[in-house]
């Protein structure tokens, strides 16, 4: 009883800090941290879901931030020497590298992604998962960001994007790339969706 109240009383403590980091990165720099803070259990679930980890190849997540999508990607059933985890932000990189000791974690800019994953063969990965604040960005350069993670994942990977948003984060383009949505995730604060795009073949 004792061990469980500890655990408890840890996990409370670490969700608490993760927020406060979020708030502090956030009114630091609000173009590259996306929210005030870290997503919630349903969304992150929600966006792990799409994820099959029977596809072979390595899952390239964008964005963990403090590791809350992290952890529902490995509860997906993910093995962590399978997780490649991308994040800009050099506070958060420590503090991945601290939690997932057996994760991959790279710090630089996913805008330029086949610079950053140089070494990352084509069509090498079996998804992607993303918590970039996308809106915070031209059109162009989402569309531009899409198209260079396609070229890291055969036709018909997932590159799974959440957002706050009505409308897509990168509008349909029927004839390159199938979009899918999520219903809303109400219990998320605030409410979001997610959108899957998949390359056509």
């Amino acid at each position: 009883m004792l061990d469980m109240s500890a655990r408890k009383v840890k996990g409370f403590k670490e969700k608490l800090a993760d927020e406060v980091r979020f708030i502090r990165n956030w009114a630091e720099n609000p173009l590259t941290t996306g929210a005030v803070s870290p997503s919630g259990p349903d969304l992150t679930r929600r966006m792990a879901s799409y994820l099959e980890p029977e596809r072979p190849g390595k899952i390239l997540e964008i964005g963990p931030g403090t590791g809350v999508v992290t952890r529902a990607i490995l509860e997906r059933g993910i093995a962590p020497a399978r997780v490649v985890a991308l994040e800009y932000n050099d506070s958060f990189c420590q503090l991945l590298r601290r939690r997932y000791p057996d994760m991959q974690i790279v710090c630089g800019d996913a805008y330029k992604l086949r610079d950053t994953l140089a070494d990352m063969p084509d069509a090498s990965l079996s998804g992607i998962v993303s918590s970039m604040p996308l809106f915070s960005r031209p059109k162009e350069e989402r569309r531009a960001l899409l198209m260079q993670a396609f070229e890291l994942l055969p036709a018909g990977a997932p590159f799974i994007q959440f957002s706050y948003a009505l409308v897509p984060p990168i509008p349909p383009e029927p004839d390159l790339f199938t979009v899918q949505r999520s219903g809303w995730i109400l219990k998320n604060l605030p409410p979001a969706r997610v959108w899957v795009y998949r390359r056509r073949g």
